[in-house]
Protein backbone atom coordinates (compact mmCIF):
# COMPACT_ATOMS: atom_id res chain seq x y z
CA UNK A 1 0.00 0.00 0.00
CA UNK A 2 2.79 2.50 0.24
CA UNK A 3 3.14 2.95 -3.47
CA UNK A 4 -1.05 3.87 -3.22
CA UNK A 5 -0.44 6.21 0.20
CA UNK A 6 2.72 8.22 -1.01
CA UNK A 7 0.55 9.54 -4.71
CA UNK A 8 -2.25 10.73 -2.08
CA UNK A 9 -2.62 14.41 -1.40
CA UNK A 10 -5.43 14.59 0.25
CA UNK A 11 -6.92 12.63 3.20
CA UNK A 12 -10.49 12.25 4.21
CA UNK A 13 -11.72 11.01 7.33
CA UNK A 14 -15.08 8.97 7.16
CA UNK A 15 -18.00 8.19 9.61
CA UNK A 16 -17.43 4.56 8.80
CA UNK A 17 -14.17 4.58 10.30
CA UNK A 18 -11.85 4.54 7.22
CA UNK A 19 -9.08 6.74 6.33
CA UNK A 20 -9.50 7.61 2.45
CA UNK A 21 -6.35 8.91 0.52
CA UNK A 22 -7.26 10.98 -3.12
CA UNK A 23 -4.99 11.44 -5.99
CA UNK A 24 -5.84 14.34 -7.62
CA UNK A 25 -3.41 13.86 -10.56
CA UNK A 26 -3.96 9.78 -11.04
CA UNK A 27 -7.84 10.28 -10.55
CA UNK A 28 -8.01 7.67 -7.80
CA UNK A 29 -9.37 6.94 -4.17
CA UNK A 30 -7.76 4.69 -1.81
CA UNK A 31 -8.92 2.83 1.29
CA UNK A 32 -6.81 2.70 4.26
CA UNK A 33 -8.18 0.49 7.17
CA UNK A 34 -8.36 -2.94 9.33
CA UNK A 35 -11.58 -4.06 7.27
CA UNK A 36 -11.91 -7.10 9.64
CA UNK A 37 -12.63 -5.42 12.73
CA UNK A 38 -14.45 -2.24 11.17
CA UNK A 39 -17.41 -0.78 13.45
CA UNK A 40 -19.06 2.65 13.83
CA UNK A 41 -17.10 3.22 17.22
CA UNK A 42 -13.94 4.24 14.77
CA UNK A 43 -15.72 6.86 12.82
CA UNK A 44 -12.79 8.94 12.07
CA UNK A 45 -13.38 12.57 13.93
CA UNK A 46 -10.63 14.46 13.45
CA UNK A 47 -7.34 14.32 11.45
CA UNK A 48 -3.75 16.35 11.65
CA UNK A 49 -0.46 16.01 10.86
CA UNK A 50 2.21 13.84 13.04
CA UNK A 51 5.37 15.65 11.93
CA UNK A 52 6.28 18.73 9.99
CA UNK A 53 7.54 16.45 6.98
CA UNK A 54 3.53 15.50 6.77
CA UNK A 55 4.92 12.21 6.44
CA UNK A 56 2.17 11.06 9.60
CA UNK A 57 -1.44 11.54 9.18
CA UNK A 58 -2.77 11.52 13.05
CA UNK A 59 -6.52 9.83 12.93
CA UNK A 60 -8.80 10.63 15.76
CA UNK A 61 -11.76 8.02 16.18
CA UNK A 62 -15.09 8.11 18.49
CA UNK A 63 -14.02 5.47 20.61
CA UNK A 64 -10.94 7.06 22.17
CA UNK A 65 -7.99 5.86 20.36
CA UNK A 66 -5.33 7.88 18.28
CA UNK A 67 -3.76 5.84 15.35
CA UNK A 68 -0.48 7.20 13.39
CA UNK A 69 -0.74 6.77 9.87
CA UNK A 70 2.78 6.93 7.61
CA UNK A 71 2.42 8.36 4.22
CA UNK A 72 6.02 6.36 3.08
CA UNK A 73 5.03 3.16 4.46
CA UNK A 74 1.22 2.54 3.91
CA UNK A 75 0.38 1.44 6.98
CA UNK A 76 -0.89 2.13 10.54
CA UNK A 77 1.71 2.14 12.72
CA UNK A 78 0.98 3.24 16.39
CA UNK A 79 -2.52 3.48 18.11
CA UNK A 80 -2.68 5.14 21.59
CA UNK A 81 -6.02 4.79 24.19
CA UNK A 82 -6.17 8.82 24.52
CA UNK A 83 -9.70 8.86 26.00
CA UNK A 84 -13.07 7.06 26.46
CA UNK A 85 -16.23 7.07 24.65
CA UNK A 86 -17.72 8.14 27.81
CA UNK A 87 -16.19 11.58 27.48
CA UNK A 88 -17.09 12.48 23.95
CA UNK A 89 -15.94 12.65 20.18
CA UNK A 90 -12.31 14.24 19.71
CA UNK A 91 -12.97 18.21 18.84
CA UNK A 92 -8.61 18.67 18.07
CA UNK A 93 -5.53 17.23 17.49
CA UNK A 94 -2.24 18.61 17.50
CA UNK A 95 1.52 17.62 18.43
CA UNK A 96 3.94 20.55 19.94
CA UNK A 97 7.60 18.81 20.00
CA UNK A 98 7.17 15.08 21.36
CA UNK A 99 4.21 15.88 23.22
CA UNK A 100 0.58 15.13 21.32
CA UNK A 101 -2.50 17.17 22.26
CA UNK A 102 -6.19 15.93 22.75
CA UNK A 103 -9.18 17.49 23.35
CA UNK A 104 -12.67 15.82 23.53
CA UNK A 105 -16.18 17.45 24.12
CA UNK A 106 -16.54 17.73 27.64
CA UNK A 107 -13.69 19.77 27.84
CA UNK A 108 -11.04 17.60 28.76
CA UNK A 109 -7.71 19.30 27.07
CA UNK A 110 -4.64 16.74 27.78
CA UNK A 111 -1.01 16.91 26.95
CA UNK A 112 0.72 13.51 26.48
CA UNK A 113 3.98 13.80 27.02
CA UNK A 114 6.43 10.80 26.79
CA UNK A 115 8.16 9.65 30.15
CA UNK A 116 6.30 11.94 32.45
CA UNK A 117 3.23 12.59 33.43
CA UNK A 118 -0.03 13.59 31.07
CA UNK A 119 -1.55 17.32 31.78
CA UNK A 120 -4.66 18.04 31.94
CA UNK A 121 -6.82 21.03 31.26
CA UNK A 122 -10.25 22.11 32.05
CA UNK A 123 -11.56 23.85 29.03
CA UNK A 124 -15.25 23.92 29.73
CA UNK A 125 -18.39 21.72 29.19
CA UNK A 126 -19.44 21.43 25.51
CA UNK A 127 -16.15 21.92 23.53
CA UNK A 128 -16.84 22.02 19.77
CA UNK A 129 -13.28 22.54 18.59
CA UNK A 130 -9.99 22.78 19.24
CA UNK A 131 -7.06 24.80 17.49
CA UNK A 132 -3.37 25.01 17.54
CA UNK A 133 -1.48 27.86 17.12
CA UNK A 134 0.76 27.56 13.80
CA UNK A 135 3.39 30.39 14.84
CA UNK A 136 3.72 29.23 18.66
CA UNK A 137 2.80 25.64 18.72
CA UNK A 138 2.48 26.03 22.79
CA UNK A 139 -0.88 27.69 22.73
CA UNK A 140 -4.45 26.36 21.69
CA UNK A 141 -7.49 27.89 21.53
CA UNK A 142 -11.05 26.57 22.36
CA UNK A 143 -14.32 27.30 22.36
CA UNK A 144 -18.04 25.60 22.13
CA UNK A 145 -21.84 25.70 23.19
CA UNK A 146 -22.23 28.49 25.67
CA UNK A 147 -18.19 28.31 25.99
CA UNK A 148 -16.85 31.14 24.95
CA UNK A 149 -13.66 31.32 23.03
CA UNK A 150 -10.58 30.48 25.61
CA UNK A 151 -6.52 30.45 24.53
CA UNK A 152 -4.67 28.32 26.88
CA UNK A 153 -0.64 28.44 26.80
CA UNK A 154 0.31 24.59 27.50
CA UNK A 155 3.37 25.71 29.69
CA UNK A 156 1.01 27.56 32.15
CA UNK A 157 -1.81 25.55 32.16
CA UNK A 158 -3.77 26.91 35.08
CA UNK A 159 -6.01 29.49 34.01
CA UNK A 160 -6.31 30.87 30.60
CA UNK A 161 -4.05 33.92 28.90
CA UNK A 162 -7.31 34.97 26.81
CA UNK A 163 -11.07 34.68 27.93
CA UNK A 164 -13.61 36.06 25.46
CA UNK A 165 -16.79 38.14 26.77
CA UNK A 166 -19.92 37.94 25.37
CA UNK A 167 -21.61 40.41 22.84
CA UNK A 168 -24.05 42.80 24.46
CA UNK A 169 -27.96 42.27 24.21
CA UNK A 170 -29.53 42.36 21.42
CA UNK A 171 -32.18 44.96 20.54
CA UNK A 172 -34.39 43.29 22.17
CA UNK A 173 -32.49 43.61 25.59
CA UNK A 174 -31.83 39.43 25.49
CA UNK A 175 -28.79 37.57 25.72
CA UNK A 176 -26.90 36.48 22.68
CA UNK A 177 -26.23 32.73 23.19
CA UNK A 178 -22.55 31.70 22.77
CA UNK A 179 -22.01 28.99 20.27
CA UNK A 180 -17.97 28.61 18.95
CA UNK A 181 -18.16 25.63 16.50
CA UNK A 182 -14.68 26.56 14.86
CA UNK A 183 -11.73 29.08 15.29
CA UNK A 184 -8.05 29.65 13.33
CA UNK A 185 -5.45 31.96 14.16
CA UNK A 186 -4.75 34.54 11.89
CA UNK A 187 -1.08 33.91 11.00
CA UNK A 188 1.47 37.60 11.69
CA UNK A 189 -0.79 38.53 14.33
CA UNK A 190 -2.40 37.79 17.80
CA UNK A 191 -6.30 37.80 16.24
CA UNK A 192 -8.24 34.87 16.21
CA UNK A 193 -11.42 34.07 14.12
CA UNK A 194 -14.66 32.17 14.97
CA UNK A 195 -17.43 31.52 13.37
CA UNK A 196 -20.58 30.22 15.31
CA UNK A 197 -23.73 28.03 15.14
CA UNK A 198 -25.74 31.17 14.73
CA UNK A 199 -23.84 31.99 11.47
CA UNK A 200 -21.86 34.81 12.90
CA UNK A 201 -18.10 35.73 12.22
CA UNK A 202 -15.98 37.12 14.76
CA UNK A 203 -12.37 38.31 15.08
CA UNK A 204 -10.68 38.56 18.81
CA UNK A 205 -7.57 40.19 19.46
CA UNK A 206 -6.36 39.23 22.60
CA UNK A 207 -3.87 42.20 22.72
CA UNK A 208 -6.12 44.44 22.61
CA UNK A 209 -8.01 45.61 26.11
CA UNK A 210 -11.00 45.05 24.49
CA UNK A 211 -12.45 40.76 25.35
CA UNK A 212 -15.60 41.43 22.90
CA UNK A 213 -15.14 41.11 19.07
CA UNK A 214 -13.17 43.75 17.13
CA UNK A 215 -15.21 42.73 14.25
CA UNK A 216 -18.14 40.78 13.33
CA UNK A 217 -20.51 40.20 10.49
CA UNK A 218 -22.61 37.18 9.53
CA UNK A 219 -23.80 34.91 6.32
CA UNK A 220 -26.70 33.27 5.56
CA UNK A 221 -29.50 31.97 8.41
CA UNK A 222 -28.11 28.87 9.24
CA UNK A 223 -25.23 27.86 12.01
CA UNK A 224 -21.86 27.98 10.15
CA UNK A 225 -19.80 24.36 11.28
CA UNK A 226 -15.70 24.88 9.56
CA UNK A 227 -13.50 27.76 8.23
CA UNK A 228 -10.41 28.18 7.37
CA UNK A 229 -8.03 30.72 5.81
CA UNK A 230 -6.67 31.06 2.21
CA UNK A 231 -3.17 31.72 1.61
CA UNK A 232 -4.00 35.45 1.41
CA UNK A 233 -4.57 36.11 5.04
CA UNK A 234 -6.94 38.75 4.59
CA UNK A 235 -10.02 36.66 4.13
CA UNK A 236 -11.58 34.00 5.74
CA UNK A 237 -13.52 30.66 3.96
CA UNK A 238 -16.33 29.60 5.72
CA UNK A 239 -19.18 26.42 5.48
CA UNK A 240 -22.61 25.55 7.13
CA UNK A 241 -25.11 23.02 7.72
CA UNK A 242 -27.05 23.67 4.39
CA UNK A 243 -24.00 23.24 2.18
CA UNK A 244 -23.43 26.76 1.37
CA UNK A 245 -19.57 28.19 1.27
CA UNK A 246 -18.55 31.93 1.48
CA UNK A 247 -15.38 33.78 1.20
CA UNK A 248 -15.47 36.68 3.67
CA UNK A 249 -13.56 39.99 3.63
CA UNK A 250 -11.80 40.22 7.09
CA UNK A 251 -11.18 43.59 7.51
CA UNK A 252 -14.67 44.78 6.00
CA UNK A 253 -16.77 41.94 7.08
CA UNK A 254 -18.07 41.49 3.97
CA UNK A 255 -18.87 38.34 1.67
CA UNK A 256 -16.60 38.58 -1.08
CA UNK A 257 -18.24 35.61 -2.93
CA UNK A 258 -20.10 31.97 -2.59
CA UNK A 259 -18.66 28.56 -3.79
CA UNK A 260 -21.13 26.48 -5.28
CA UNK A 261 -21.75 22.86 -5.84
CA UNK A 262 -22.38 21.27 -2.17
CA UNK A 263 -25.22 19.24 -1.65
CA UNK A 264 -25.37 18.68 1.95
CA UNK A 265 -23.63 20.26 5.33
CA UNK A 266 -20.43 20.79 5.72
CA UNK A 267 -18.46 19.32 8.22
CA UNK A 268 -14.78 19.39 7.49
CA UNK A 269 -12.76 22.32 5.44
CA UNK A 270 -9.15 23.68 4.88
CA UNK A 271 -7.54 25.85 2.45
CA UNK A 272 -3.87 25.30 0.97
CA UNK A 273 -1.47 27.10 3.19
CA UNK A 274 0.76 28.39 -0.55
CA UNK A 275 -1.74 28.20 -2.88
CA UNK A 276 -5.42 29.76 -3.47
CA UNK A 277 -7.55 26.38 -2.82
CA UNK A 278 -10.14 25.12 -0.38
CA UNK A 279 -10.94 21.98 0.14
CA UNK A 280 -14.20 20.76 1.33
CA UNK A 281 -16.29 17.32 2.44
CA UNK A 282 -19.67 16.88 4.58
CA UNK A 283 -22.83 14.94 4.55
CA UNK A 284 -23.24 14.48 0.13
CA UNK A 285 -19.97 12.03 0.54
CA UNK A 286 -17.92 14.29 -1.68
CA UNK A 287 -14.60 15.61 -2.06
CA UNK A 288 -14.43 18.97 -3.52
CA UNK A 289 -11.19 21.44 -3.92
CA UNK A 290 -12.32 24.82 -5.35
CA UNK A 291 -10.58 27.92 -6.73
CA UNK A 292 -10.34 30.62 -4.56
CA UNK A 293 -9.42 33.08 -7.56
CA UNK A 294 -12.52 32.34 -9.58
CA UNK A 295 -14.16 29.92 -7.45
CA UNK A 296 -14.47 27.81 -10.06
CA UNK A 297 -14.90 23.85 -8.97
CA UNK A 298 -11.44 22.35 -9.51
CA UNK A 299 -11.91 18.74 -8.49
CA UNK A 300 -14.78 16.19 -7.50
CA UNK A 301 -14.35 13.25 -5.55
CA UNK A 302 -17.11 10.59 -4.69
CA UNK A 303 -15.86 8.55 -2.10
CA UNK A 304 -19.41 6.73 -0.93
CA UNK A 305 -18.79 7.47 3.22
CA UNK A 306 -20.78 10.44 4.67
CA UNK A 307 -17.08 12.55 5.13
CA UNK A 308 -16.05 14.39 8.74
CA UNK A 309 -12.71 15.96 8.12
CA UNK A 310 -10.25 16.76 5.12
CA UNK A 311 -6.32 17.18 5.49
CA UNK A 312 -4.50 18.58 2.90
CA UNK A 313 -0.88 18.05 1.82
CA UNK A 314 1.21 21.49 1.31
CA UNK A 315 4.11 19.66 -0.36
CA UNK A 316 2.50 18.27 -3.28
CA UNK A 317 2.19 19.96 -6.39
CA UNK A 318 -1.01 18.19 -8.25
CA UNK A 319 -3.06 20.26 -6.30
CA UNK A 320 -1.90 23.04 -8.03
CA UNK A 321 -3.29 22.18 -11.04
CA UNK A 322 -6.03 24.35 -12.08
CA UNK A 323 -8.58 24.71 -15.06
CA UNK A 324 -11.33 22.33 -16.37
CA UNK A 325 -13.39 20.50 -12.97
CA UNK A 326 -12.80 16.87 -13.14
CA UNK A 327 -14.57 14.02 -11.58
CA UNK A 328 -12.19 11.41 -9.88
CA UNK A 329 -14.07 7.57 -9.65
CA UNK A 330 -13.13 5.79 -6.22
CA UNK A 331 -11.10 2.47 -7.25
CA UNK A 332 -12.34 -0.91 -6.44
CA UNK A 333 -12.23 -1.78 -2.85
CA UNK A 334 -10.77 -5.01 -2.10
CA UNK A 335 -13.22 -5.29 0.24
CA UNK A 336 -16.43 -3.23 -0.56
CA UNK A 337 -17.12 -0.58 1.99
CA UNK A 338 -20.79 -1.29 3.76
CA UNK A 339 -23.95 1.15 3.93
CA UNK A 340 -26.43 -0.06 6.31
CA UNK A 341 -28.72 2.58 5.77
CA UNK A 342 -28.55 1.84 1.74
CA UNK A 343 -28.62 -1.43 2.83
CA UNK A 344 -31.67 -1.59 4.54
CA UNK A 345 -34.28 0.96 2.26
CA UNK A 346 -37.19 -0.57 0.76
CA UNK A 347 -36.94 -0.46 -2.93
CA UNK A 348 -39.59 1.99 -4.06
CA UNK A 349 -39.15 1.98 -7.48
CA UNK A 350 -41.58 -1.05 -8.29
CA UNK A 351 -44.10 0.45 -5.65
CA UNK A 352 -44.35 3.90 -7.85
CA UNK A 353 -44.59 2.21 -10.89
CA UNK A 354 -47.56 0.57 -9.54
CA UNK A 355 -49.44 3.14 -7.90
CA UNK A 356 -49.02 5.25 -10.91
CA UNK A 357 -50.40 2.36 -13.53
CA UNK A 358 -53.52 2.27 -11.09
CA UNK A 359 -54.40 5.62 -11.21
CA UNK A 360 -54.25 5.19 -14.59
CA UNK A 361 -56.22 2.42 -15.32
CA UNK A 362 -58.84 4.09 -12.44
CA UNK A 363 -59.14 7.22 -14.69
CA UNK A 364 -59.80 5.01 -17.43
CA UNK A 365 -62.38 3.20 -15.85
CA UNK A 366 -64.49 5.97 -14.47
CA UNK A 367 -65.90 7.15 -17.80
CA UNK A 368 -66.91 4.03 -19.18
CA UNK A 369 -68.78 3.53 -15.68
CA UNK A 370 -69.93 7.14 -16.11
CA UNK A 371 -70.89 6.37 -19.92
CA UNK A 372 -73.47 3.21 -18.77
CA UNK A 373 -74.94 5.13 -16.09
CA UNK A 374 -76.44 7.71 -18.56
CA UNK A 375 -77.11 4.61 -21.14
CA UNK A 376 -79.35 3.57 -18.22
CA UNK A 377 -80.78 6.91 -17.81
CA UNK A 378 -81.98 7.30 -20.98
CA UNK A 379 -83.81 4.55 -21.36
Amino acid sequence: MADKSQICSVWVGSETGILKGVSLSKKQAFNFCEFSCLSRDQEVCVLGWGDPQETEVLVGSVNGTVKTFSTEKGIFTETRQCGESTQGRFTGLAVTDSALITCVETGLLRVWKEGSETVEINAGKNVSRMRQNPSQCNQVATGGKENGLKVWDLERPETPIFTSKNVRNDWLDLRVPEWVRDMAFIPNSDKIVTCTGLHQVRVYDPASPQRRPVLESEFGEYPLTALSLPANKDSVVVGNTQGQLAILDLRKGLVRGCLKGLAGGVRGLQCHPSLPLVASCGLDRFLRVHSLEDRTLQHKVYLKSRLNCVLLSSRDPELGSTGVSTDVEEVKEEVGEVDEVWDTMEMIKDKAKKRATEEVEAVLVEPERTTKKKKKAVK
